[in-house]
């Protein structure tokens, strides 16, 4: 849909209900932008106005205003589409090789983050079987290097990037 079809889909009054505002029989609401005590903004059909801090618009702006959000953001919400051009070969190359980056980093991440917990769960147990062996037997002295090794790499894991 384009911006004209969606704001001949959408009144103003649709908008408002969805913020849970129904204007007065007047067509006044309290307005969200300000405070204030009396109803100051006019509702008309696809459009807005507040007399009080001269807030005025279309049901974008409107949005954009009660969420803080872009033009496109709003757009889309109400669902908008673009239509665009033909998409030229290094157009396409040029996303697909952004997305195979992201998929890469996502991918690196998740092994960061298994390695870590791999680390951890090893200083556990050497440090549980260092605390249950005999000290100076061959297993406390193998729980105790191993342990020692585990700890190292975890310095290495968690320091900043």
């Amino acid at each position: 849909m384009t911006s004209e079809e969606i704001k001949a889909a959408y009144t103003m009054r649709d908008i408002l209900a969805r913020y849970g505002m129904h204007p007065n029989r007047s067509g006044f609401i309290c307005c969200p932008f300000h405070k204030e005590k009396t109803a100051s903004m006019k509702i008309y059909q696809d459009s807005y106005y507040c007399f009080g801090c001269g807030a005025h618009g279309d049901i974008f702006d409107f949005i954009c205003e009660m969420e803080d959000i872009t033009f496109r953001e709003a757009f889309f919400e109400l669902g908008g589409t673009y239509e665009h051009k033909e998409e030229t070969f290094s157009e396409r190359m040029a996303r697909y090789h952004a997305q195979k980056e992201r998929e890469m980093q996502l991918k690196q991440a998740n092994a960061l983050k298994a390695q870590k917990k791999l680390n951890n769960d090893l200083i556990d147990i050497y440090r549980d079987w260092h605390r249950k062996s005999e000290p100076f037997s061959d297993t406390w002295t193998d729980c105790y290097n191993a342990l020692q090794y585990q700890l190292y790499l975890h310095e290495i894991l968690n320091e900043p990037r």
